[in-house]
């Protein structure tokens, strides 16, 4: 009838104007969120000139360049000040050399200088005494926002610090700037709708890898000395693939922290530094690992930095790989193994072939399984009301499949089976826990798969393991159409191993020429999108991988120490 019609028509009318109205509300709050995170850094830029006015004799270039432990000494001693240290970091920032070129700041922390008063307050200096911190997004600061890059964290200040924080700051160390991230944090690119995309300060093109790219870029290009990242899947690791960085993914527990959003995965989520050497990631290990720490946080286990395994010479038994089965890296990534391999070959070390058992099984089976239980749902649910940022449009439209036609689709790709499972890229191929007994038994399977893994190391009687990581960096807007391209760092989140990444070479123009030669696994479409996404890359950051068991942190470092000076010495 003409009156149903009406009615019809008004209601779709009136459905059309609540959207627009709730698009145009989600539109003020980014452009709030960016004018707020503008006027801070105005603020700190005038801050910065008042202290060059009142200081114009800073050594600003001999501040910047000093590595970690170096820089730790003269503030221990009372050479550098921390307001001089502070302010110089804060200017090379501030003044837009980093930030205009690569936007990996999301806000500084105005609180840092009554950080600042505290600590030179203080008869007692902490371990990081002076030292300026850049934090990842998330990571809990009192009057600072969490977005994970989504509008409805905007507006909702933190009322007080995470352990972390305090732990860092009770060790002198002042947290100044919170770093951007990837939306949702459920990608290794580093894009959001409301503070865009990051850069790599490295070349401009590519991407500083995620989620703990803003991270990876801000000090990279000079900006931060030591940062604070979190990894789920290789978020600390890729960023220093892609960044030419050292970074840290400890056993999760070590330092414990939990996932501030509702979308929640099984899998561990472990908190860790990034830093330019190896040292600096053992300093800040050694910093978090005190008496605070496992009183702020009873279920972090009172384990402290064992100084004497860091520090041993004894030789190792190291088992090696440069391909895990499942997703063949660019030829720059097994040639760092092996070169690497036969350094420590020549340095004395034994060198073991090993092999990870059934990664592929790993990957589509326990890792994605965990992430996506429910077919995707928890995860498309903190996009509700917001813009989803580009970069992540093909993994939400998928979620988005109806269960009825993901199955469909999976039987008409049924004699395509095997292929899917080496590369699977899309999260609709993806079988989910279709009931609690099949939940109950997916982390039954986790547990069995970890126990064959330990079982086959110590069969080999293995101290650490060698093996290549991601990279190099990926030309903007591909991680992602390459999900499942993280194979290498997301074994160990499944594992729950400690791993860290350390650089050891760059892309050579004999690299660039093997990858016009790279097929891949069966050059098919992921094949020849992995090539594209990392070509264009010379001079780039080369990185290697370093595991060890759970607990074993300070073995992981060692290792990555010893790496990190053979490839120093080449």
């Amino acid at each position: 009838t003409p009156a149903a019609l009406a009615l019809l028509g008004g209601s779709v009318a009136a459905l059309g104007v609540w959207k627009w109205l709730g698009k145009k509300m989600v539109q003020k709050k980014m452009e709030e969120a960016r004018r707020t995170r503008d006027e801070g850094m105005k603020k700190m830029a005038k801050a910065v000139q008042q202290f060059r006015e009142q200081v114009p004799s800073v050594q600003r270039d001999a501040i910047l360049s000093l590595p970690l432990l170096e820089l730790a000494g003269k503030l221990q001693e009372g050479s550098l000040s921390p307001r001089t240290v502070l302010y110089t970091y804060l200017e090379k920032v501030s003044a837009l050399e980093v930030t205009q070129q690569t936007n990996c700041v999301r806000h500084f922390i105005p609180e840092c200088e009554e950080q600042l008063q505290e600590i030179e307050g203080h008869k007692e200096k902490g371990l990081l005494y002076g030292i300026p911190v850049s934090i990842k997004d998330h990571i809990g600061h009192k009057g600072q926002l969490a977005t994970c890059g989504l509008v409805q964290f905007l507006g909702t200040p933190m009322e007080e610090d995470s352990v972390l924080v305090k732990v860092l700051k009770r060790q002198g160390a002042i947290p100044f700037a919170m770093t951007n991230v990837p939306q949702s944090l459920f990608s290794y690119s580093c894009s959001n709708p409301i503070f865009g995309q990051t850069l790599n300060p490295l070349n401009a093109q590519k991407s500083p890898g995620g989620s703990s790219g803003g991270e990876g870029a801000l000090i990279a290009g000079g900006g931060s000395i030591l940062g604070m990242g979190s990894d789920m899947g290789g978020s600390i690791r890729l960023p220093c693939s892609f960044c030419g960085l050292c970074g840290l993914k400890p056993t999760a527990s070590r330092l414990r922290w939990v996932l501030a959003l509702p979308f929640q995965p099984a899998l561990p989520c472990a908190l860790g530094p990034m830093a330019r050497d190896v040292d600096s990631l053992a300093l800040c290990m050694k910093a978090l690992l005190c008496q605070e720490m496992f009183q702020l946080d009873p279920t972090v286990p009172p384990i402290p930095f064992n100084e004497q395994v860091f520090s041993s010479s004894t030789p190792l038994r190291v088992g090696y790989y440069d391909t895990d089965g499942y997703f063949p890296l660019p030829p720059c990534m097994r040639r760092a193994v092996k070169e690497t391999r036969s350094a420590l070959q020549a340095a004395g070390h034994q060198l073991v072939l090993f092999s990870p058992p059934r990664v592929p099984y790993v990957m589509t089976e326990l890792f994605m399984k965990t992430c996506f239980a429910d077919g995707g749902r928890a995860w498309l649910d903190v996009f509700t009301g917001d813009i989803v940022d580009p970069g992540l449009k093909s993994q939400v439209n998928s979620c988005k499949i109806p269960r009825l036609v993901k199955k469909l689709l999976a039987l008409l790709l049924k004699p395509l089976q095997f292929l899917l499972l080496l590369k699977l890229k899309d999260v609709a191929m993806i079988s989910t826990c279709r009931s609690v007994k099949e939940m109950w038994n997916h982390h039954h399977q986790i547990q069995e798969y970890r126990a064959q893994f330990i079982a086959q190391w110590k069969e080999l009687q293995l101290d650490v393991v060698l093996c290549p990581v991601l990279g190099p960096a990926f030309t903007s807007g591909y991680p992602g159409k390459l999900l499942t391209a993280i194979s290498s760092t997301m074994l160990y989140n499944v594992l729950d191993f400690p791993a860290g990444v350390v650089p050891v070479s760059t892309v050579t123009e004999a690299d660039e020429e093997e990858l016009k030669l790279y097929k891949g696994c069966c050059d098919d479409p992921w094949d020849r999108t992995l090539k594209q996404a990392v070509s264009g890359a010379l001079g780039m950051p080369v990185a290697v991988q370093c595991v060890a068991l759970p607990w074993q942190e300070e073995l992981c470092l060692r290792f990555m120490k010893e790496v990190e000076t053979l490839s120093r010495d080449k």
